[in-house]
């Protein structure tokens, strides 16, 4: 159950080109990621909606990322949702909602 705590799975397609960072530390892979829901309206009318997820890889997985995935590829990915803070240019302090990945699955 430890794993079921902060668990995220998502299928989606790619929507940008992965950007890839190395540092000390590893490989830093940064993606975003479309997933599509849709319904029917009271005119029977069928509504898309569409929500955007910021995914971010290291090591192993981001270094497949950055080999196999480009733009509009759908892939699946498992990870844990995390939150930071940072402070921009102009001094203004942002929050950023993240996905950490460590499994990706290519379609």
């Amino acid at each position: 159950m430890s794993t079921l705590r902060n668990s995220v799975r998502l299928v989606g397609r790619v929507g940008n080109t992965p950007e890839t960072k190395t540092f000390d530390n590893g490989t830093k892979v940064t993606l975003s990621l479309a997933t599509s829901d849709f319904y029917y309206n009271d005119k029977k009318e069928k509504i898309e909606t569409t929500q955007w997820h910021n995914i971010v890889a290291w090591g192993k997985t981001a270094e497949l990322i950055q080999k196999y995935v480009e733009k509009g590829k759908e892939i699946a990915v498992e990870g844990k949702l995390t939150y930071r803070t940072y402070e921009d240019k102009e001094g203004i302090k942002r929050s950023v909602t993240e996905i950490v990945i460590n499994e990706v699955l290519f379609f």
